[in-house]
């Protein structure tokens, strides 16, 4: 008998260790190199939400650790519309009962990084994971994910145009772009690596105005200082109205929705709208679609068909954002 219970001892740990050795094989996706995963700036806790059918709301990397796992639909979204996805979310709650969502709101080339690397860290952690819907503020990003087999259908939902944010009441006067030379304005611009709003809009404005050499100084960076007059910011919708509150600038390119928002919240800024030629009312257009390889493949699709409801527009119409049309919301191919 004591012969035979050594022997079940020995398979016993012999199993154990099998498995053992068989685990980092089953887990090797999570232990990927941090430094392999984009890295989501500091104190963005509330770009990072998971949004629970109870009506809990959890944010930061607390969120991050839970959201592969615990959330039925994960959203990667253009972050300047942070500030209405509260609304957004719930209204697709109440048309899914039950279903526990993710967000996270960044600029849309920092996501579109984050998915093609397959995570995040944040405050020195890794979060391996991709998104089931990405939108960004540029179909171009979506074609570069359709050229990498990872997205084939897209649809545009919503239009925006751009501001001049400045202090209560205009003390610099400012009237429009070219201002932005004055010698005593101090600017906070988008920064052109990963903020799709000077990526494709901004950048082409201050191009045509012959400013863009006098903002960049023929840098490409972000929370960087260009100029002794220019700051480029990591996240603008939040760093610029908070610049400008603090006296450190004068003026920035924002959208107009975010310019309404601080208004909204009481802040002492004011906007100065621009001609169409600036604002790019006309160009401004969000394009969203589904992850092929994601693994919540239904639920995606129920998001994106939810985008074309009147709930959703008006959700979203709520906070300053022009409402798509029923062609431009219906899902087309990719060009």
């Amino acid at each position: 008998m004591h012969l035979k219970s050594l022997a079940a001892c020995a398979a016993i740990a012999g199993a154990v260790l099998a498995g053992c050795a068989q685990q980092p094989a089953a887990t090797q996706p999570v232990a990927a190199k941090p430094a392999a995963y984009a890295t989501i700036p500091p104190k963005k806790d509330t770009d990072l939400k998971l949004y629970y059918a109870d009506g809990r709301i959890v944010n930061g990397a607390a969120a991050l650790g839970r959201m592969q796992q615990d959330a039925e639909l994960i959203l990667w979204l253009a972050g300047n519309q942070f500030f209405a996805m509260d609304d957004v979310v719930r209204a697709f709650q109440g048309q899914n009962p039950g279903m526990d969502v993710g967000l996270i709101t960044l600029p849309p080339g920092l996501l579109l990084a984050a998915i093609e690397k397959g995570g995040w860290v944040y405050e020195g952690k890794p979060y391996p994971g991709r998104p089931d819907v990405y939108s960004s503020v540029n179909l171009g990003h979506l074609k570069k994910l359709k050229q990498q087999g990872l997205m084939r259908e897209y649809a545009i939902y919503m239009h925006n145009e751009m501001v001049l944010l400045v202090a209560k009441g205009n003390p610099k006067n400012i009237r429009g772009i070219a201002d932005v030379k004055r010698s005593d304005v101090r600017t906070s611009m988008p920064n052109p690596v990963n903020e799709g709003i000077m990526q494709f809009y901004g950048r082409k404005v201050l191009e045509r105005h012959g400013l863009w050499q006098h903002v960049s100084a023929g840098k490409e960076c972000f929370s960087c200082q260009t100029t002794p007059n220019n700051w480029f910011t990591a996240v603008h919708h939040r760093e610029t109205p908070d610049r400008i509150l603090a006296g450190t600038s004068d003026t920035g390119i924002v959208w107009v929705t975010e310019a309404l928002e601080a208004l909204r919240l009481g802040k002492s800024v004011d906007q100065v709208k621009l001609p169409p030629e600036d604002s790019l009312r006309d160009e401004v257009a969000y394009a969203i679609g589904a992850l092929t390889a994601g693994p919540r493949q239904a639920a995606a699709a129920r998001y994106l068909a939810f985008l074309a409801t009147p709930q959703a527009q008006a959700a979203y119409a709520k906070f300053g954002f022009v409402n798509g049309t029923a062609e431009e919301l219906r899902l087309k191919p990719i060009p």
